[in-house]
């Protein structure tokens, strides 16, 4: 089964700053380590960015690009989106078809909105993900702590049984693309 892996708004206005995510350098160091796994397993690594007309996420602005720390490479892909869903009006599927993708390996921010959301459309198109566990993260919201939010959609995402496919949350340390589903 070809895998995939997305790394999802992983962008400095998200990492740094008043609205950095929880232990964000710690999330950024994962992901590059799984990346790198990934390429040398051939599996495509393909950065999504949000963009907005206005604010932290407008496009082209500082706060836009992806997060300094992320070890981007040139092969890597490149998605824009502009819902917390990254198959909404965007190429992502499209694309991951063109590839002879069956399976997710996701990451990123914010573990409330784009992780979550993404990941429950991924199973609703069949596509089965690995959720990296410590691999995602947000803010503290007022009600939850960011590692509460965290863990709940780890356990949530990965309990989920009604698309058929599922999502199964995994440490990056423990991730091995040889055993992939």
């Amino acid at each position: 089964m070809k895998t995939a892996m997305l790394i999802i708004d992983v962008q400095e206005a998200l990492c740094s700053g008043e609205y950095a995510a929880f232990e964000a350098a710690q999330v950024i160091s994962r992901i590059n380590t799984v990346a790198q796994l990934a390429r040398q397993n051939s599996v495509p690594v393909i950065y999504i960015q949000h963009e907005a007309n206005d604010g932290l996420l407008e496009y082209g602005t500082d706060g836009w690009q992806l997060a300094a720390g992320l070890q981007a490479q040139p092969d890597d892909l490149l998605i824009r989106k502009t819902a917390s869903d990254s198959f909404h009006n965007t190429q992502l599927d499209s694309l991951l078809k063109n590839l002879g993708t069956a399976h997710l390996i996701i990451c990123g921010l914010q573990s409330d909105f784009c992780v979550d959301t993404t990941t429950r459309r991924a199973l609703a198109l069949g596509y089965p993900v690995t959720l990296i566990a410590d691999g995602h993260s947000t803010m503290d919201n007022g009600v939850l702590t960011a590692a509460q939010i965290t863990a709940h959609h780890n356990a949530t995402l990965s309990n989920l049984t009604s698309f058929g496919p599922r999502a199964k949350a995994i440490l990056a340390e423990q991730i091995k693309f040889n055993s992939m589903p």
